[in-house]
């Protein structure tokens, strides 16, 4: 497999906007074949909606590509559906891979969780991924374009791609259902972005992430609206870091109610500017997806905030966390949010403020003051 190219990560500097317009295009396929049920129930947003979404029992081989938290927990929840489907995760680094088929764990991420015996690693992008039904891409937003294009050759183009990925590319603004088809070279890859509220730790331990947990649909919410589902995926991570730091500077449950309420509100106003549905934005994969990743713990964006919020600075978090893990996404998709706002014509406060946090433009304390001394507009 390729090695991942280091990108730079944390600035908001203006870039460039001159992206085409996303298209999507309608294609036959194959019936998605994950089966969630009680244990996940997620949101998918299709890019086509001849895509149909009922299990498909023919299944034999899912490839995930990443062996980061995300994609592994995914891997053993679609490998425990099926013991006899073949889940084969492409990684990169050489320990998680050992691990993963010696040991049954994974080393780095999850070494006290059992994997399925089902669930094999692999460094070799092309065995991974020749003969695969489908494929989870779970490689970070910075890294997909160069690692697809590195690995295109090997990529069927009818394989569907579910894109576990969230953000947004810091150089291009694009999003994974325009970095995808572009980078394959296939403006046709089938491709759906699964989003919900939802955290590795509790997927590996089987927890559900419905409060009706004898729910028997495969699928919890159907959206046609890949925009919506896509940039509140990613946007939520920056409002994350925001409500971790009101949390660290001990500025109380009413501010806090008041800031995410404050972001949930600049999402939509920039998803609908962009072609998204409000709906889109108040369902699973937005409003459920913030609330989750704003008020838990769990959530590494957040821990960075709080760490902000508490008078920490960033290089000296940054440095302190695991290395061998890749920082928190709402850091690098922070450094877009003022090329989106700007691009958009839109008024995103509290957003930017994050992106003029993490380049030292800005103390949390500064930040605070100036957002409470803005007028209040009338919501629409």
């Amino acid at each position: 497999m390729a090695a991942l190219s280091e990108a730079p990560f944390f600035s908001s500097k203006p870039h460039s906007t001159n992206l085409p317009p996303t298209k999507f295009h309608t294609f036959p396929s194959k019936p998605i074949s994950l089966t969630f049920r009680s244990t996940y129930t997620p949101c998918f947003a299709n890019a086509s909606p001849s895509l149909p979404q009922d299990p498909d029992p023919g299944t034999d081989s899912v490839v995930v590509l990443g062996g980061g938290s995300f994609g592994t927990a995914m891997a053993a929840h679609v490998a425990n559906r099926k013991a006899e489907l073949e889940v084969i995760m492409l990684v990169r680094d050489p320990q998680v891979c050992l691990s993963i088929n010696e040991r049954h764990c994974n080393c780095k991420y999850f070494p006290d969780h059992r994997l399925p015996e089902n669930v094999v690693a692999t460094m070799d992008a092309k065995s991974a991924l020749l003969g695969a039904d489908y494929c989870l891409h779970a490689v970070p937003v910075q890294f997909s374009a160069s690692f697809l294009e590195s690995v295109a050759e090997y990529v069927d183009p009818g394989l569907p791609f579910i894109s576990l990925s969230k953000g947004l590319e810091l150089n291009t603004l694009r999003m994974m259902a325009q970095i995808i088809p572009h980078a394959l070279r296939n403006p046709r890859q089938p491709f759906v972005a699964l989003s919900g509220p939802s955290f590795a730790l509790e997927l590996m331990d089987k927890l559900p992430t419905d409060i009706d947990a004898d729910v028997q649909l495969v699928i919890s919410d159907n959206s046609s609206d890949v925009t919506g589902v896509e940039i509140a995926g990613a946007l939520k991570n920056v409002l994350a870091i925001a409500a971790g730091i009101v949390e660290g500077m001990n500025l109380g449950n009413n501010s806090m109610a008041a800031l995410v309420s404050q972001g949930c509100s600049e999402i939509r106003w920039l998803a609908t500017k962009m072609g998204a549905k409000p709906t889109t934005i108040t369902g699973l994969s937005g409003t459920g997806d913030i609330m989750l990743t704003c008020f838990v713990n769990l959530s590494r964006n957040r821990t960075v905030g709080v760490r902000l919020g508490s008078g920490e600075k960033l290089e000296n978090i940054l440095s302190s966390m695991n290395q061998k893990v890749s920082p928190p996404p709402g850091l690098s998709t922070a450094g877009a949010v003022i090329a989106l706002a700007q691009k958009y014509n839109v008024k995103l406060p509290v957003l930017t403020a994050v992106a003029r946090i993490i380049d030292n433009e800005l103390t949390p304390k500064k930040a605070v003051f100036e957002l409470m001394s803005l007028p209040q507009v009338e919501e629409v």
